[in-house]
């Protein structure tokens, strides 16, 4: 390799080392000012989405996108957006709702003499803890359950709460649920109130706070996979003592657990995990 070569080479190393350098300091500084341990996220994967936000509005290091988010609420509310992946719709993987529906749910009131207690956990824009309102109001379980959801972004969680919807995040929900539950004013769809006010939509960060406990069921799915694998071993152990014995953890359809025994939970359908009795 010749000398201009070599210089090339270290400048490379020198350049990639200060970009190193710049994200770690920002995660270092998210972590104090907001509690967001982006650590114990997939790093290859965060920092590129955030690299493209942080791009997109014209900011050269992490630095200065962090001073820029510390002074602009807006910004703060779009990384954490883009940080936590808002992607959702009603009934996603629909056979999977309709076995929490048809064997899951049956199990569970058979198998509890209270209020069943249900937790949507990174729950978005509020699709996935509105289906299962749905699902327990054509149930008739709606009036004898407790509904909690959480996300870490309060932005989304102020779409939950609204409950407007564009008509593609509709396309898996059946047509006589959707009839019964939802009214088209224009381009939007907005979940009747008599369902909003069932859930009790909270902010929570899963990493860093406390969980309540004696869940009959816990739905986190499509969330774990973004985690390392120390924050998903941590998280399960988490999810798993929330649980009521014989209460069901319902995953994402890439997020298969291996060795659930370990966290003291078993397979039961695909992609429910059930706490040992």
């Amino acid at each position: 390799m010749d000398m201009k070569s070599q210089l090339l080479q270290q400048d490379h190393k020198l350049e990639s080392s200060t970009i190193d350098l710049d994200y770690t300091h920002f995660i270092e500084s998210i972590k104090k000012s907001t509690g967001i341990d982006l650590s114990q996220y997939k790093e290859g994967q965060m920092k590129r989405r955030l690299t493209t936000l942080r791009v997109k509005h014209g900011y050269h290091s992490f630095e200065l996108f962090f001073q820029a988010i510390k002074q602009d609420k807006k910004l703060l509310y779009e990384f954490l957006d883009r940080m936590t992946i808002n992607v959702s719709e009603f009934w996603r993987n629909p056979n999977r709702w309709e076995v929490l529906r048809d064997i899951i749910l049956p199990e569970l009131i058979q198998s509890s003499n209270r209020r069943l207690k249900l937790w949507s956990a990174a729950c978005s824009t509020g699709e996935e803890p509105y289906t299962l309102a749905m699902i327990l109001a054509d149930k008739r379980l709606l009036a004898n359950t407790t509904l909690v959801a959480t996300d870490l972004d309060e932005g989304a969680l102020e779409k939950a709460r609204q409950g407007q919807y564009l008509e593609r995040s509709l396309k898996d929900v059946p047509k006589d649920v959707a009839a019964t539950h939802f009214t088209q004013e224009g381009m939007l769809f907005s979940i009747h109130d008599s369902l909003k006010k069932t859930v009790q939509f909270k902010k929570q960060n899963l990493l860093l706070d406390t969980f309540d406990d004696s869940y009959d069921l816990i739905v986190c799915r499509n969330v774990m996979i973004y985690f390392t694998e120390e924050a998903k071993n941590m998280l399960y152990h988490k999810f798993a003592k929330s649980l009521r014995p014989g209460g069901y953890l319902f995953v994402g359809s890439t997020e298969q657990i291996f060795s659930p025994a370990q966290y003291g939970l078993e397979p039961t359908e695909t992609f429910f995990y059930r706490k040992k009795v």
